[in-house]
C-alpha cells in the first residue's frame, strides 16, 4: 500500500483535549426545540489531509438552517485562529448559545471571556459524547468523503481553494433534505424577511 501510496480512511488525530476541567460548561441542548436561525451554533475543528501535510479547519453552523455562518483554515493548531474567526463573526450576528466539545481550544479563559462578553451561553457536549454534535459532524464528513478524499489536494492553496468552492455550494447550491429542499442560506434568507414583515 505504501508503494503504491494507498491509503485507509480512518479517524485521524484527536483535537478534542480539554485544557483545563474547571472552564468545562454544562450541555444545554439536551431537549431543546431548535426553530430558528441563530439560536445554536455548533462550532468544531477537525483536520484536513492533503498530499504532504494537513491543514486544520474550524467551522462555526447554524443548526437551524444548516449554514456555514463563517470557517477559517490554519496551518497551526494555536487557538487564536478560533478566537480570530469568533471575533469577526460575532460584530455583526450572534447565536443564543454556542455549543461545542471539551476540546483545549473551548475550555480556556480567553474563549470563554469572548463568548460572555458578547452575552452568548456557552454549551459543551458531554465528555466522549460526540453525537452531542452531530451537525457539524455531519457536516465535516460530507465535506471529506464528497471533496477531501475525492480530490487528494497537493498543496494548501489548492485545498483552501477546493475548501472555499465546496462551502460557497454547500451553503447556496445543494438543496438539503432536512430543509426541505431549501439550500441554508434560502432558510435564513426566508427567516430575515419574516422577522423584517
Amino acid at each position: 500500500m505504501r508503494l503504491m501510496d494507498i491509503r485507509a480512511l480512518f479517524p485521524g488525530p484527536n483535537l478534542s483535549r480539554r485544557y483545563h476541567a474547571q472552564y468545562v460548561r454544562p450541555y444545554l441542548l439536551r431537549n431543546l426545540v431548535i426553530d430558528h436561525v441563530d439560536q445554536v451554533w455548533g462550532i468544531d475543528i477537525t483536520y484536513l489531509p492533503f498530499k504532504k501535510g494537513f491543514l486544520y479547519l474550524f467551522v462555526i453552523i447554524d443548526w437551524y438552517s444548516r449554514q456555514i455562518v463563517d470557517y477559517e483554515l490554519s496551518y497551526s493548531l494555536e487557538k487564536e485562529f478560533v478566537l480570530r474567526c469568533l471575533r469577526r463573526v460575532l460584530c455583526h450576528r450572534k447565536p443564543q448559545i454556542i455549543n461545542s466539545d471539551q476540546g483545549s481550544h473551548f475550555t480556556n479563559q480567553s474563549y470563554l471571556d469572548l463568548l460572555q462578553a458578547n452575552q452568548v451561553q456557552i454549551s459543551m457536549d458531554g465528555k466522549g459524547q460526540a453525537l452531542d454534535n452531530v451537525r457539524t459532524e455531519r457536516f465535516f464528513r460530507s465535506l471529506k468523503y464528497d471533496d477531501i478524499y475525492l480530490k487528494e489536494y497537493i498543496t494548501p492553496k489548492e485545498m483552501i481553494c477546493g475548501v472555499n468552492d465546496y462551502i460557497h455550494i454547500y451553503n447556496a447550491i445543494r438543496p438539503h433534505a432536512s430543509l426541505g429542499g431549501l439550500t441554508p442560506n434560502a432558510v435564513c434568507q426566508q427567516q430575515s424577511t419574516v422577522r423584517a414583515a
